[in-house]
């Protein structure tokens, strides 16, 4: 640890027992008066009552009994406070692995991995600290996970409490007295003389500092909850030990084990998948603009307070223009809804004469009414604009329409992808339209990998099977095998949920055009980066206070993913994900696949704004993006409610996806 802050992150206490797991347990209790600095004190077991009892050097005016239950594997903690006398408590223990912690790797589902060394210095690192705690509602599973490098050995602390409410609080650092009572704890690691460590306690405290808005870390703060005389709390954790061969199958152990322990449960469904999609239809209509040259959905950079359609055509990312437009063709002449239809091929057409670069690249973000427009490009937004337009011309072909202009602007896109590829079989991140580098990172290339799959089913050109296995072994040799997902979303450079999406989506693509070894080659690698993609879904409910939005409308956490280290919110990227998951499981026979597709199917269709139950938006099917469900905030509002400004373009997208489950599949059987 770098720096001993006193009181809100103190050094972890030497004296403690050794459990059966041979680590060492620690405990003490911080007490404040109000208007008075906070004090704390270590505790001890003592023999009184037939043990259990745990006291300090003073009498403090509250009894706390800890109950341990121990195996070889695991050590079952339960800690109850009674108190004697009115008072605001925070209680905090510590767990010292034994592990020397320059050798350990540590992890916080949805949050934290490896040393979060790919994020910036002003977002948790180790760039900062080598110890940190945080608020448990920050990941999707209230569990902190230390892993040794060298012997495969690892150990979790998850707490198993079922939350239930949640407190207002009027700061979100130093010590602050909550309005009332919450369920919200802390987890984390500690550097303990040169040893990994445990940390875990309630209420929450976050340490050595907090983190309050995208890259502004913030000082360290400690909640304390009152409890009346006479009053009792009770408290569960759960330690486990284990060995793992690797990072990655440590990932996956411990999200199996979550999964059985918090046993997530769908949703009460709201819509069936044809009701859902007549309702996101309106959004299709809503937000078309035909103003200008090039004609698009309005999904970028609007106010939930009015949905106002704004200038701006996103092809990819978080407008998704091009898909949006394919969707509401699809949906339209399904429907006979002849405007939208009509609507729909206008896109289409205005992205064959006025959509591309002089260099051959689709235009990626238009400002027509800021008269501006990038001249940065993406390998995501690329992609993304050629999967849309290759499933657009499959569509139409299978309706017996050709566009021989299409397929020409396709394949010269596609010679643009292969001179972009590196021999590595990585593609840059972001380049300009001579193709010249502007960000070498390859975090984004499994995007690549599925519009080159579609190409060469579509095509039967082998140069893009080559090229999509190609992306396949760059992800396997420095993203999957590694352990190491990053950088994906061109909003942050960091350890992000969407590149494990991406590869394991990616994989799941290749296995369409591949037999046999190699095949079950690209199943292994999908299940392998699947579960880092779960890792960032919630297996469980966050509560939310009293006039917070989403707690009031009944909002329920299970099922969303949150996004990055640097964006700390949760949302509904999802596209073929769930499909992927139904996939996995039949490949494998592993139900817990299956189970929490259906939780994320049901439950990412909560907050759909429809007339009577708006969620705060201002018009029907403009699905919810920046949903902020933690003590943090991407520019306005906070947790509870969203961000003032959201992008539904792409949220209405990703959800479409969701409700095709056959999508993929039918591309690849009209082969």
């Amino acid at each position: 640890m770098k720096k001993c802050i006193p009181i809100l992150f103190a050094c972890c206490v030497i004296a403690g027992e050794t459990s059966a797991m041979e680590g060492r347990l620690s405990q003490r209790i911080t007490l404040k008066t109000p208007g008075n600095n906070a004090v704390t004190y270590n505790l001890r077991e003592t023999a009184k009552e037939g043990g259990g009892i745990l006291e300090a050097d003073r009498q403090l005016p509250l009894t706390i009994r800890r109950q341990k239950t121990e195996t070889d594997s695991e050590i079952r903690i339960v800690l109850t406070l009674t108190a004697d006398d009115l008072l605001y408590y925070n209680v905090e223990q510590s767990f010292s692995t034994g592990l020397v912690h320059e050798n350990c790797l540590f992890y916080m589902p949805g949050f934290w991995y490896h040393k979060n060394l790919r994020s910036p210095q002003s977002a948790p690192s180790f760039h900062t600290s080598d110890s940190w705690q945080v608020r448990e509602d920050r990941l999707s599973t209230p569990l902190t996970g230390i892993y040794d490098e060298k012997s495969g050995t690892y150990y979790t602390v998850l707490r198993t409490d079922t939350p239930d409410c949640e407190a207002l609080a009027c700061h979100n650092y130093g010590e602050v007295i909550l309005s009332g009572k919450t369920s919200l704890g802390f987890t984390g690691f500690r550097n303990a003389d040169a040893h990994a460590a445990l940390v875990f306690g309630f209420p929450y405290c976050e340490a050595p500092k907090s983190y309050i808005r995208k890259l502004t870390l913030a000082p360290a703060v400690r909640a304390f909850e009152k409890l009346e005389k006479g009053e009792t709390r009770r408290l569960t954790w759960t330690i486990r030990k284990g060995a793992s061969p690797s990072y990655s199958s440590f990932v996956a152990e411990v999200w199996n084990d979550s999964f059985d322990a918090l046993d997530p449960r769908p949703v009460s469904p709201r819509y069936t998948p044809a009701e859902a999609k007549a309702v996101l239809a309106e959004y299709f209509s809503q937000s078309y603009v035909g103003d200008y040259p090039l004609k698009f959905t309005s999904g970028v950079e609007l106010r939930t307070a009015d949905c106002e359609s704004t200038g701006i055509a996103e092809v990819g990312f978080v407008g998704r223009v091009l898909l949006n437009a394919f969707n509401a063709l699809e949906y339209a002449e399904a429907n006979g809804r002849e405007k939208l239809a009509a609507e729909a091929r206008s896109i289409f057409d205005s992205y064959l004469q006025y959509g591309f670069t002089p260099g051959g690249l689709i235009r990626e973000v238009v400002d027509f009414k800021r008269e501006r427009e990038t001249d940065v490009y993406s390998i995501r937004r690329q992609s993304e604009g050629l999967y849309a337009l290759l499933n657009y011309l499959d569509y139409e072909k299978q309706h017996g329409r050709s566009h021989p202009r299409w397929e020409a602007r396709i394949r010269t896109l596609l010679e643009k992808f292969r001179t972009l590829q590196n021999p590595d079989g990585s593609f840059p991140r972001k380049f300009r339209d001579n193709l010249t580098v502007v960000d070498a990172s390859g975090g984004s290339t499994p995007s690549a990998t599925l519009p080159l799959t579609m190409a060469y089913a579509y095509f039967k050109d082998e140069a893009y099977r080559r090229s999509a296995e190609r992306t396949a072994d760059y992800l396997e040799k420095n993203l999957i095998s590694k352990a190491d997902y990053f950088s994906s979303t061109l909003d942050a450079n960091c350890e992000d949920k969407e590149a494990s999406l991406y590869a394991a989506t990616a994989m799941y693509y290749l296995t369409f055009i591949s037999e046999g070894a190699e095949r079950q080659h690209y199943v292994d690698l999908c299940r392998e980066a699947a579960y880092f993609a779960l890792s960032w879904y919630y297996l469980w409910d966050v509560p939310f206070a009293q006039g917070q939005m989403l707690g009031d409308v009944g909002f329920r956490s299970r099922g969303w993913g949150n996004v990055s280290v640097e964006n700390n919110h949760v949302d509904v990227f999802i596209f073929e994900f769930a499909t992927v998951l139904d996939f996995l499981a039949e490949a494998y026979h592993e139900p817990r696949f299956e189970r929490m597709s259906a939780v994320i199917r049901s439950s990412m269709l909560q907050l759909m704004p429809v007339e009577g139950s708006m969620f705060g938006i201002a018009r029907t099917g403009y699905y919810p993006e920046v949903v902020q469900h933690t003590a943090w905030d991407y520019g306005k509002n906070g947790k509870g409610f969203y961000n003032d400004i959201f992008a539904p373009g792409w949220t209405v997208a990703s959800l479409w996806q969701m409700l095709s489950p056959d999508r993929v599949s039918n591309y690849f059987a009209n082969r």
